[in-house]
């Protein structure tokens, strides 16, 4: 049961790198989480990941988020929902779009920042 969760929630994260109103790094974080408890196989091949893994290392060993990563996640989501919102025709569409850009920046905001150290 872990292992297709893992899989399907890595799936639907995957898909959230495509679809504006879907959300990716929870889904990593979850697959992270199934695999953990499923296989450890996948749960080393995820944290080797050079895209994943160091995200999914920092949460579980800070449970916070780079002032960089959350810079990016705010211009991503601007422009993928503004760009969904000047393109569908429905009011109620945009301002359903506007309202979950706004949970999504409200729920951002709230993870605590990581100073990065500074490379010499």
């Amino acid at each position: 049961l872990y292992l297709g969760a893992g899989f399907l929630a890595l799936a639907l994260g995957a898909l959230g790198v495509i679809l504006p109103i879907l959300p990716t790094t929870p889904f990593v974080l979850l697959a992270a989480g199934c695999f953990a408890r499923g296989s450890e196989r996948f749960h080393n091949k995820l944290l080797a990941n050079r895209i994943a893994g160091p995200i999914i290392r920092d949460w579980c060993l800070y449970h916070s988020m780079p002032r960089r990563a959350k810079r990016w996640a705010y211009a991503l989501m601007a422009i993928s929902f503004g760009s969904s919102i000047l393109i569908v025709p429905e009011i109620w569409q945009k301002i359903m779009l506007v309202v979950i850009a706004g949970i999504l920046v409200f729920y951002i905001s709230r993870i605590p920042v990581r100073e990065m150290p500074i490379n010499s």
